[in-house]
């Protein structure tokens, strides 16, 4: 735990106690365990329901639940971060002021309110500050560190319950409670609060709680109330229980004397209440049985509980309540007693952690350091070394260190570490020689005084000489009591000797609010604002930073330093606009010129030299001055927290357009596209690169931290590649990443240290060992070569083994000091100079030297083996040394090439200008090649703009037809390098690798040609927009076409055909062979060609043997396993193609393309409606043309519209070719033959117009006209004659259709769309809360074939339910699964005469289930498809629990309103996985009927359902169960289900296994059909068809396969 401050009274009254988060491993303690936690749901934002269980008689001894067992609801609400934790305690007051004024209208229940607060650990100082006189008992403090129990600072003992001082080591994970007095009536069994209740109107607030939850970098300060119109409570209420089981626990703990019998005790209060310990797990969803568990022994983590001003009882703390007093009887002599009363005052100020250098001179100090029971001392012989760790652990504890040295040049070696405070140290005394003739007095005043002038404004450290004279050692020396006159009261306490105390004057003049006025102004007149945020070393700073930014809503540059570069997401697919902005990659951004003249700003807090004159805002509490560019405009000196508390305070506008558009606020900005793209653009490189190399190291340590890690930089290369080339974010897997999102955070950061300063690269490892001990985390130090040779001595700190977590020690060993290879100096000094006095390379053995220091060492050249040491490392509880072979020649090159690319990607970015909203497609059309020779189908589809302008695509489906109509394009698609990914999933809410790459390749190639329509322009202009030289503009005039030839015939039959093709112009002919049986004869084939042909024409073959002597251009995939391709290259030495590995690229091309950096391969051959459209197709492409490879585009058969516009994605792809081999330095490469003559195999086109591909009169050659192709594309005409079919836009039809039941009617909303096929009808069933109109989108996609009915559920949507006497109550009827699926059954028969197929998700999973496996319906029903569904729960009790939840869920919905149920219904983290969460949870709001509902969610609660586990046994009916990848309990749900059928009992044979299968869906959850439609409706088309080819209607389906 870090250094805190004293804190106020709290000015709440606390009342009762919550147990540990259910995240976090609970203690062994029956008295906490025994109360239910709160089932709570932390990715909510704003409001959810939790639920507590009332302990009224829970079980009987049988185990079997008593009538009286009821769950009731708490309402939780997360208000917004506070800054800081006094902020945080003033947010719940308001809340609470607030509710008083707007009651809720139930007459009892639970109320929680929760604030993120800043994340350093104050739970311990907060326990401990509460006077004894507030009456705020009992009190809590628990920890919930389960590696390091060694609170060594906490003593015990005395009337004032818990002393606690500071040491090295404390813990962050604590949690601190506060409970209300009560007045306990033990006859009556009740307790009635005496005068000074709380009362919200009418209500009494009876229970009041407050804590302070403290868990890795989160801390949650939550208030809950408890109300009751009663005044008198029983005591089997759950908070009182608690108070009196602690209570009655702890008077008889104290009673006891062994250990043995505590449990006994507790046992016997539980016994008495009729309770029984229960695990919290057993009220969650996630188990299906609760089951009862034994008691526990206690004691298994640290604790502290104050029950009254004389009762406290704690677990794991030390008591030294007898050695709290200074005993002056043990030294010796004068030495030692002034020696331990200097030991002693440190640990009285929280110094506890020592750093010992050997000396005698110095021995009474190490001897008393040493032998103090609250210290922890630790070795070096190196001062040096022991300094900078000294400064390591101060910078990661927030409090000094101490430093014993001896005198003479020992003192000396602290220098370079005291050089990073400044030239001296803050403060100099020298002690006069112990002697008894002077006061001990003035020892500790001396002490007490240096103490201050280190920890105050400016910190630094300080030196105070002690001399000692013979003896240095215990001898017996007398030594006279009177010189410890006047410390009586000193030695009876704990206190230092002198308090420091800065009074407030609060009444004295004081102009800073005026002039703080004069800053606001400047910053709410600032148009184009920009936040600086650099080093900064506290959590609460960090925190206060990001408070401010998303305050200001400013775009903000963070230092690799400032703790907000590196950051964990919360969740994969947040609302980037919501959030704070960050420009990470300003610095290569601003390489362009374009960039900087946009990127302008008119008002700075902190600093950028580029943008002055502008206003120039620093903050730092630093009073010295920092402003070495003479810049500054307003010196502000206060801490980030004091400056973020005032700013808050204050109301800023939005920023003007221009800047929100220039720096992407909203997300659609040009400077924020130009970041964007640079960032990929580094990314790409980074892991195109085949070899390992330092920006690789630098980019990847993010993944390679956990939320609970930390991060020390080495200087030189090492930090600026980390600020550079660092992932900004990755996904948080921590537990804690559902309850940062909650609490309105996007984000959880990683802390970084480093020793940026004047020291330069001395004692980085040192410095990191002692940043690992001060902070307790574990740290990844990440250190270059020469900085780790200077400081070699430092392992001998690490070899030691003291308390702190493993560290990883990442070595970048590039044999010298790089970073001149990147100055100036390098291009102008001879490299002799430079190896000798600049690079001072070495040949040193890091390995030999971990050996010598009994260090792990692991040697690491390959990306796979830097992420196998950093997993192994990471895994392994023992510290470890990664060494990373580098070069100073690769490195170089490597980061000017980056810096190129990054500043024609900014440049890039800065040419798209355009923002175009698309509306429905207005029709698509089907088209056929009617030919006897070649035949192929397919789709043209057409994207019709607001403004009327056409795009074209080949290749759609009619489920994309329904989700694209409204959906808006931004002018960044044609970017092509990761904006269509993001596009189609935040604005189409579908994954993009489910849409088939054809498809998405139509998608893609219409909106790129309605884009280009809209601009005036060619399909090549805007994906390639800003001016070229001649040179280059030339080659993109005409594409080189490469001719498509057959080998079947005899060898001279195919070289005469080659010949022809050559001599009409073609310099490429692909020849496919490897279709004969004997190779021989293919061979043979190529050799007669080539004889024909000479050398002249290129040969792209699909075949590899006999053939080294052909002079082949390449061969394609030359064998059937992609493993052997580089294989094949070293033994044959034939050019190699990739072809059909392209085929399986998925959404992660450069992943999988990585491992064919090989030279040996020179091409790659692109198909783009296979590899997945233009924007996987110019990936692919770049990363090829980066390699020196060919990047040869390639048809499928596709018709002209298709082969038109990958003309012009040719030459697109010939105009990036020779940019990168300008920017490369490399020679400018021939134009690639492209394949696309297939051309010439249609014998009809969907245009009337054919494509220009001819002889070139200029060239000689066969070339496509790209100026032609984009006429074809802007004036495209369909071909009407090689139409089948046209498709429009589909009507829904919504009608009501009445249906009787057992006394009321149901009008059931209906909607209808596809044909009238009575043999194919499929009725959709939704979920609770959804309506019918959830399965529009998949209705459409299968309408063709199917007849789609939708049905709005009873209670739900726009169906209504009636009383047969004409009067609405929907609270009357019985809305069970029965009488559900009786009202449907009577529905199927007024629709259809014949059997429907059920298709439900959830609610209607498991009634469309239950219809399939009921007897009485099955008449009726074909097959069913159950998504996400379940057969019910097994056990009575699990029964019992679920529906007493289901009713408390239902009065909670009736009682707080729709909307606050529906954001804790949808609080899921799996859940926040779709981008369409916001849209699903606003439908959702358009239920009107609020009573029908909650009705329905208690009828329907699968607690009271049938279990229909025995009933699988028994079905005959087809099922196809779908599953969510991500939704785990409904996975093993499904796979308990097949079990079942799979050994029921029909006929004895293995034909069962034929009607069921589980289909799971990727990348998605619970609600699969909602977040991943398109594989439900491959697999459902599947499941029809198969129902369709059974031979009777009661035969079971043919089996099918998942996806």
């Amino acid at each position: 735990m870090k250094a805190v401050t004293s804190h106020t009274a709290i000015p709440f009254t606390p009342q009762f106690l919550r147990p540990l988060r259910r995240n976090a491993p609970p203690p062994n303690l029956p008295f906490l365990t025994s109360f239910p936690r709160f089932l709570l749901s932390p990715s909510n934002p704003n409001l959810k329901v939790a639920q507590v269980m009332n302990l009224d008689l829970p079980m009987m001894g049988n185990g079997e639940f008593d009538e009286d067992f009821v769950v009731e609801s708490c309402i939780v609400r997360s208000l917004s971060p506070a800054l800081t934790l006094k902020q945080g305690l003033e947010k719940i007051k308001d809340a609470v002021e607030e509710l008083k004024l707007n009651p809720p209208c139930s007459r009892s229940g639970l109320y929680r309110f929760q604030v993120a607060v800043p994340p350093s650990a104050k739970a311990m100082n907060w326990f401990f500050s509460q006077p004894l006189s507030s009456a705020v008992f009992p009190l809590f403090f628990l920890s919930k560190e389960t590696e390091n129990l060694i609170f060594k600072s906490l003593s015990l003992g005395g009337t004032c319950g818990l002393y606690y001082r500071y040491l090295s080591i404390d813990s962050t994970c604590v949690t601190a409670y506060g409970f209300m007095n009560a007045n306990f009536n033990e006859e009556s069994s009740s307790i009635r609060h005496e005068a000074g209740s709380f009362y919200i109107l009418f209500l009494r607030i009876l229970y009041w709680q407050i804590e302070l939850d403290e868990d890795e970098g989160i801390s949650i300060l939550s208030a809950t109330l408890a109300w009751s119109d009663s005044p008198i409570v029983h005591l089997r209420s759950p908070f009182i229980l608690m108070s009196y089981l602690c209570t009655r626990y702890f008077e008889a703990l104290h009673s006891l004397s062994t250990i043995e019998r505590h449990n006994k005790c507790i046992i016997v209060i539980l016994r008495k209440f009729d309770l029984v310990y229960m695990k919290a797990s057993s009220l969650s969803e996630k188990g299906i049985e609760a089951d009862l568990m034994e008691l526990e022994t206690p004691f298994s983590c640290q604790f502290c509980i104050r029950l009254s001003p004389t009762v406290t009882a704690a677990s794991n703390m030390l008591d030294h309540s007898g050695e709290r007093t200074f005993s002056s009887q043990d030294y010796a002599n004068i030495n030692a007693l002034w020696a331990s009363l200097i030991i002693e005052e440190c640990t009285r100020f929280g110094l506890m952690y020592f750093c010992v250098a050997p000396g005698s001179r110095s021995s009474p100090l190490a001897i008393a350091a040493s032998s103090h029971p609250l210290t922890t001392c630790i070795a070096c012989f190196d001062e040096r070394s022991l300094a900078f760790h000294a400064l390591g652990y101060a910078r990661g504890s927030h409090k000094p260190a101490v430093v014993i040295t001896s005198s003479g040049t020992a003192v000396s070696n602290l220098l370079p570490a005291v050089n990073h405070f400044g030239s001296f140290v803050r403060f100099f005394f020298g002690l006069p020689v112990p002697t008894d003739h002077i006061p001990a007095r003035m020892i500790l005043t001396t002490l007490d005084s240096a103490v201050y002038w280190a920890t105050s404004s400016p910190c630094g450290p300080v030196h105070i000489n002690c001399p000692f004279r013979e003896p240095l050692e215990n001898s017996p020396k007398e030594w006279m009591l009177s010189c410890l006159k006047g410390l009586d009261s000193w030695m009876s306490s704990a206190e230092p000797f002198t308090k420091y105390i800065q009074l407030q004057h609060s009444h004295a003049p004081d102009d800073s609010q005026g002039q703080m006025a004069e800053v606001i102004e400047v910053i709410q007149g600032a148009k184009r604002g920009l936040l600086l945020i650099g080093a900064i070393t506290t959590e609460d700073d960090i925190w206060a930073a990001l408070l401010l930014a998303k305050h200001l809503c400013w775009p903000v540059v963070a230092d690799i330093l400032s703790g907000l570069r590196l950051r964990k997401l919360s969740t994969s697919f947040q609302e980037i606009e919501d959030n704070v902005l960050f420009l990470d990659h300003l610095d290569h951004a601003l390489l362009s010129d374009f960039v900087r003249v946009w990127a302008q700003a008119d008002v700075i807090i902190q600093m950028i030299e580029d943008c002055f004159p502008c206003s120039y805002i620093m903050v730092d509490k630093h009073p010295c001055r920092h402003d070495p560019s003479h810049l500054l405009t307003h010196r502000i000196q206060s801490t980030i927290t004091q400056f973020a508390d005032c700013l808050c305070k204050a109301q800023f506008p939005r920023m003007s357009s221009k800047w929100s558009v220039s720096l992407g606020i909203g997300y659609d900005g040009m400077c924020c596209f130009a970041m964007i793209l640079v960032a990929q653009e580094i990314s790409s490189l980074i892991h195109s690169e085949s070899f390992l190399t330092e920006p690789y190291v630098a980019h990847v340590i993010l993944e390679a931290l956990t939320c609970d890690s930390a991060l020390f930089i080495g200087n030189s290369m090492a930090i600026r590649d980390a600020d550079m080339y660092a992932q900004n974010s990755a996904d948080c897997t921590h537990r804690i990443g559902d309850t940062v999102l909650s609490l309105g955070l996007p984000f959880h950061w990683i802390r970084v240290s480093g020793n940026r300063g004047a020291s330069g690269i001395d004692g980085l490892l040192s410095t990191a060992i002692g940043f690992a001990v001060g902070c307790n985390k574990r740290v990844l130090c990440v250190i270059g070569d020469v900085s780790f040779l200077y400081d070699t001595n430092g392992l001998s700190i690490l070899s030691q083994r003291m308390r702190r977590k493993p560290m990883t020690i990442l070595v970048l060993n590039n044999h010298g000091g790089a970073i001149f290879s990147l100055l100036p100096i390098a291009e102008r000094t001879e490299r002799r100079v430079l190896d000798q006095y600049f690079y001072t390379s070495h040949n040193v053995s890091i390995g030999k030297l971990c050996l010598a220091h009994g260090m792990k060492h692991l040697e690491v050249r390959t990306k796979i083996e830097l992420q196998d040491a950093l997993f192994t490392s990471q895994q392994e509880n023992r510290d470890c040394v990664i060494e990373v072979e580098s070069c100073i020649d690769s490195n170089a090159a490597f980061h000017s090439t980056l810096r190129k690319f990054a500043c024609q990607a900014a440049d890039h970015a800065l040419n798209m200008l355009s923002k175009i909203p698309l509306c429905a497609p207005p029709t698509s059309a089907s088209v056929n090649y009617k030919t006897t020779t070649f035949y192929r189908d397919g789709f043209i589809l057409i994207l019709s703009l607001e403004g009327g302008h056409v795009g074209f695509g080949e290749r759609s489906n009619r489920f994309l037809h329904h989700v694209i109509k409204g959906a808006k394009i931004n002018f960044y698609l044609p970017l092509l390098k990761g904006s269509f990914s993001s596009w189609i999933w935040s604005c189409l809410g579908i994954p993009p690798s489910s849409i088939f790459p054809s498809v998405r390749c139509g998608l893609e190639m219409a909106i790129l040609n309605a884009i280009a329509a809209q601009e005036g322009s060619s399909l090549l202009n805007i994906l390639h927009p800003y001016k070229v030289e001649e040179e280059i503009s030339e080659r993109s005039k005409r594409v080189q076409i490469c001719a498509l030839l057959d080998s079947n015939g005899s060898p001279l039959e195919v070289a005469y055909l080659a010949k022809t093709l050559v001599e009409e112009g073609f310099t490429a002919i692909k020849l496919k062979v490897a279709r004969r049986a004997d190779p021989i004869e293919d061979a043979t084939v190529i050799q007669e060609i080539r004889k024909m042909v000479g050398l002249q024409i290129e040969l792209p073959i699909q075949f590899g043997s006999y053939v080294k002597n052909c002079d082949l251009k390449y061969i394609e995939e030359p064998v059937k396993d992609e493993d052997d391709i580089i294989k094949f290259c070293e033994e044959t030495g034939l050019p190699v193609a990739l072809d059909e590995t392209m085929d399986k690229i998925g959404e992660t091309p450069l992943q999988k393309l990585a491992k064919f950096s090989h030279s040996g391969i020179v091409a790659v051959v692109i198909k783009p409606s296979v590899v997945g459209g233009f924007e996987n197709a110019a990936l692919i492409a770049r990363w090829a043309q980066q390699q020196g490879k060919m990047a040869v585009v390639s048809a499928a058969f596709e018709s002209g519209l298709s082969l038109s516009a990958y003309i012009q994605l040719s030459s697109y792809f010939e105009l990036q070719s020779a940019e990168i081999c300008k920017l490369m330095n490399k020679q400018l490469v021939p134009s690639v033959a492209h394949g696309l003559g297939t051309y010439r195999w249609l014998k009809e086109d969907v245009t009337f117009e054919p494509l220009s591909i001819n002889r070139s009169q200029d060239s000689g050659f066969i070339e496509a006209s790209v100026v032609d192709a984009d006429r074809i594309l802007q004036k495209f005409q369909i071909n009407r004659d090689t139409i089948i079919r046209i498709f429009s836009e589909e009507q829904v039809y919504t009608y009501q259709l009445a249906v009787d039941s057992d006394g009321f009617s149901c009008l059931l909303n209906v909607h209808e769309i596809g044909a009238s096929i009575e043999n194919d009808v499929v009725i959709f069933l939704h979920g609770f809360l959804g309506t019918g109109g959830d399965w529009i989108a998949t209705m459409k996609a299968i309408s063709g074939s199917a007849r789609c009915i939708s049905i709005d559920l009873p209670g739900h949507g726009g169906s209504k339910i009636q009383n047969h006497d004409g009067k609405e109550d929907v609270l009357e009827p019985n809305l069970s699964i029965e009488v559900v699926a009786d009202v449907l059954y009577k529905l199927i028969h007024s629709i259809t005469p014949g059997k429907v197929t059920l298709v439900g998700y959830s609610m209607g999973a498991r009634i469309a289930l239950y219809m399939a496996l009921t007897s009485s319906f099955s008449d009726k029903i074909k097959g069913a498809v159950i998504i996400s569904g379940s057969p019910g729960l097994k056990n009575d009790e699990a029964r019992k629990i679920r529906m007493v939840k289901d009713d408390s869920r239902s009065h909670a919905l009736i009682t707080h309103g729709l909307q606050i149920f529906l954001e804790s219904w949808y609080s899921g983290e799996l859940w926040k996985r779709s981008s369409q969460f916001n849209q699903i949870v606003a439908s959702r709001l358009q239920h009107k009927d609020v009573w029908s509902l909650a009705k329905t969610l208690s009828d329907l609660s699968i607690g009271r359902q049938r279990p229909l586990w025995e009933d699988l046994r028994q079905c005959s009916t087809p099922l196809l169960l779908i599953v969510g990848e991500k939704d785990g309990k409904f996975k093993r749900i499904a796979q308990e289900m097949c079990y079942e059928i799979g050994h029921g009992t029909s006929n004895g044979d293995d034909s069962r296994k034929e009607i069921y299968e589980i289909v799971e869906v990727p990348n998605c959850g619970h609600a699969a059909h909602l977040e991943n439609p398109l594989p439900i409706i491959r697999a459902l088309r599947r499941f029809l068809t198969g129902l369709e080819n059974s031979s009777t209607p009661n035969e079971r389906a043919a089996p099918f396969h998942g996806s």
